[in-house]
């Protein structure tokens, strides 16, 4: 195992080095994207230059070589998360597309008047899906509320449940705030219940371990770019009992069994999920993420990005102006979403830009969160296991003399 050095782990980004505006970069927007190791990198290129070619329909070394590599990427995740089989890792465009497929799944099964369940914390990927179904077909979305600490009321959850709940599906860390929802204690709320229960694992997959057999999820979705791989890759799990229920989100080459003019039967998971020419090269750089983390050691990241977000959050308290949401979550990470008072949070994030300090302004994509909390949007600055002591020092002296130039 890598011994983790700060310094060292910021050779292997690229990116890191370069300079904007005459500032050395300083990336606080991880929660929207992650920045790439080389390791990844070299996976993108070396499959382009080396061995690209379809996956599972060529007896030509190339697709030999390709179909090896995203087969064994498939197992790389399946370990990753302790899946029983790597029949359940469904290789898809994203978390979002993941979570549509669920959608389309119970979209085909739901009856007017039937319930789902999520949290007032749900980014529009795990909101919007079911916002459409209940216009198709009259089913009822339920919330579970926060309260003033920024947690979820899991004594509400009882309540929220009837005999017409069909399905619980909520995020395991909330893009907007950083809590960490207890997401053991919804499963098993759940399944005494007999409620399936889908986790949005996007804003913890790269910074908690995640066990889907200790879990016992029954269907969990992440988005590989959140995880240091390429753009345009993500994972959908599932119980085998739903895979084989499930019918193909999308129908075309590859997931077909057999096909004539006027019949077809299909591919058992994961490949009747897996319609089309799949972004193999994105699956390689996803494996090559996964091998990237567990060489330096998901322990060793967790302990140093878990100091590093109370040192962001303590420094933001230094500031009067600032106000920061969630900070009375026991369990939060990542991130940190504030405003400063009676100063726009968009003209923040562009003033920071000028000393190349990479923030996110906007609602996050969780728009109802935002109106309920009667704001227009935060600043939010979330921190990787690549991020410093001194960059944070850097961007928290930058915040003042942007707020002394807007006041």
């Amino acid at each position: 195992m890598k011994k983790f050095e700060v310094q060292t782990i910021r050779e292997d980004f690229p990116i890191l080095k370069q300079k904007i505006n005459g500032n050395q970069l300083i990336y606080l927007d991880n929660a929207a994207t992650t920045q790439k190791p080389q390791k990844v990198i070299d996976s993108i290129v070396e499959c382009y230059a080396k061995y690209n070619a379809n996956i599972h329909r060529g007896l030509y070394t190339l697709s030999q070589q390709t179909t090896d590599k995203y087969e064994g990427a498939r197992e790389i995740v399946k370990n990753f998360i302790n899946a029983k089989t790597k029949n359940q890792i469904i290789f898809t465009h994203g978390a979002t597309e993941s979570l549509n497929i669920i959608a389309n799944y119970f979209g085909r099964i739901l009856k007017k008047g039937e319930e789902i369940i999520i949290s007032e914390m749900e980014h529009h990927a795990n909101l919007v899906p079911w916002l459409v179904l209940k216009e198709q077909l009259g089913i009822i979305v339920k919330y579970i509320p926060f309260d003033i600490n920024f947690e979820l009321e899991l004594e509400s959850l009882n309540n929220l449940i009837t005999k017409k709940t069909k399905l619980i599906s909520v995020v395991h860390v909330s893009n907007t705030l950083g809590t960490i929802n207890p997401i053991e204690k919804i499963i098993e709320i759940a399944h005494k219940k007999g409620i399936p229960v889908a986790i949005d694992a996007s804003q913890s997959i790269q910074h908690l371990e995640i066990d889907v057999e200790k879990l016992d999820c029954d269907f969990l979705v992440f988005s590989g770019h959140k995880i240091y791989a390429e753009t345009g890759i993500g994972v959908l799990y599932a119980k085998e009992e739903f895979l084989n229920d499930m019918p193909p989100y999308q129908t075309g080459g590859d997931m077909i069994e057999d096909v004539d003019y006027q019949h077809f039967s299909i591919e058992k998971a994961p490949l009747k999920f897996e319609a089309g020419t799949t972004n193999y090269v994105g699956a390689i750089s996803l494996g090559a993420a996964i091998e990237y983390l567990q060489n330096i050691g998901l322990d060793n990241i967790a302990k140093y990005e878990k100091n590093l977000h109370s040192y962001l959050i303590e420094k933001l308290k230094e500031i009067e102006e600032v106000q920061i949401y969630a900070t009375k979550s026991q369990n939060r990470c990542s991130v940190a979403s504030f405003n400063i008072k009676n100063i726009h949070h968009e003209d923040i994030g562009t003033l920071l830009n000028n000393f190349a300090i990479a923030v996110r302004t906007g609602k996050h994509c969780t728009h109802p969160l935002l109106k309920k909390l009667n704001l227009l949007g935060t600043v939010r600055a979330s921190v990787a296991f690549y991020n410093t002591n001194e960059e944070i020092d850097f961007f928290v002296e930058k915040l003042k003399k942007v707020i002394l130039m807007l006041k």
